[in-house]
């Protein structure tokens, strides 16, 4: 039996993009040509816009189509810290340490190569940001201030953060803020407009739209610089010949959404819950990371530590079972190091060695969960038999 439950790196196609991306892809036709052919794609895809627009809280013409949720945060965080150094010293950037790597390494490049400052905001051991400590950073900071970004939903430990509380507080400052929803996308009301802030991230591929795919939904009120530069595409943000096909394909899948998510959420939920629970259960040293299931977790995240045991292999015991599971994001997979994550939560270097990431998505099944509980109390033993400790890790 083959189980996948690494849905939050990426989800299996949705049959209903499958079927729109197969339907797109055999017309011809570029969108900014003014012949027939452009004409049609170009009508086809601005109503897919406007269909994703509605379920991101903006407007069509604030709906920026990226390759993903890299770009959309390189977009973002480069474009709006250039917009606000254009004619005033605003260097700050404000941020977790606990944000996707998207985020980071490109705040970490205008720090190395503009001149960028940070400050971080501290979170507790669940990841939650301290509301009370960030109004007085963002209060410290004030005028000097670029931007803040934050995650909706952390994408290893699934902590929700408060949003609009924090767009509130950086509104007072005049500060933009920027919120990476490519976790949190189709699992939760995700709403550019309601939050009040400047822009908002999202990808295809999490929601069962195809992967090269994304969105920034950028408020006309802010003009951040753009990455690339030629035909002046969308806004000027993002030049260059649209993906009709994967826009329209993403499309299909956003109209699949109820209240903001994907109709099969709660029932997944259900499913997570379970999962948690027999965890903790059937492994009772098993440390659930990030907030109680509940309003503050992403609701088909569940993500524990393993005390003896290395993440790495326990995700290779149990790839060898058939069942596939992460350590944390995708986008540092296969890199032997501990959770920057955890590490920023305040673990020690052993305690963020030994996770593991279950995430659920639209394909998973009861089934699936059996087959995830028949057999994890056994790769757990075996690696804490075989003396694949975290003690033993090297430390770097």
């Amino acid at each position: 039996m083959s189980v996948y439950l690494d849905h939050a790196a990426t989800t299996p196609l949705h049959p209903a993009a499958r079927e729109a991306w197969l339907q797109a892809t055999s017309r011809v036709g570029n969108p900014a040509s003014i012949h027939a052919h452009g004409q049609r794609s170009r009508a086809e895809l601005e109503e897919a816009r406007e269909r994703i627009a509605s379920t991101l809280g903006a407007q069509a013409i604030e709906t920026v189509f990226t390759s993903g949720g890299t770009e959309s945060n390189n977009l973002a965080i480069k474009g709006l810290w250039w917009a606000r150094n254009r004619t005033a010293s605003r260097p700050v950037i404000i941020t977790t340490r606990t944000e996707h790597h998207a985020t980071l390494d490109a705040v970490e490049w205008l720090v190395a190569n503009e001149g960028a400052e940070v400050e971080w905001l501290k979170v507790d051991a669940t990841g939650l940001i301290d509301l009370a400590a960030a109004a007085e950073v963002i209060a410290r900071v004030g005028e000097r201030g670029a931007l803040l970004t934050t995650l909706h939903g952390n994408n290893e430990i699934g902590t929700v953060q408060p949003v609009a509380e924090l767009a509130s507080l950086s509104e007072a400052q005049g500060i933009p803020m920027h919120v990476d929803a490519v976790a949190s996308y189709g699992q939760l009301s995700v709403s550019m407009r309601d939050w009040g802030v400047a822009a908002v991230s999202v990808s295809a591929h999490k929601i069962g739209g195809p992967v090269g795919v994304g969105a920034l939904a950028v408020s006309r009120h802010a003009t951040p610089e753009a990455l690339m530069h030629g035909g002046g595409q969308q806004r000027g943000l993002r030049s260059g010949t649209q993906d009709v096909g994967g826009v329209l394909a993403f499309a299909a899948v956003a109209d699949t959404f109820q209240g903001g998510i994907l109709p099969d959420t709660e029932a997944l939920q259900a499913l997570r819950d379970r999962l948690i629970r027999e965890i903790q259960s059937r492994i009772p040293q098993a440390e659930l990371r990030g907030p109680e299931p509940g309003p503050l977790r992403l609701p088909l995240n569940a993500h524990f530590t393993f005390p003896g045991c290395q993440g790495d292999s326990l995700l290779f015991l149990l790839d060898m079972a058939g069942i596939s599971v992460s350590t944390g994001s995708a986008c540092q997979a296969g890199i032997p190091e501990p959770s920057h994550v955890l590490l920023g939560c305040g673990f020690d270097e052993a305690t963020a060695r030994g996770a593991l990431r279950f995430t659920l998505g639209h394909t998973t099944t009861a089934e699936d969960i059996d087959a995830v509980l028949a057999a994890l109390p056994d790769a757990v033993a075996q690696a804490e038999k075989a003396g694949l400790s975290n003690r033993t890790a090297p430390r770097h």
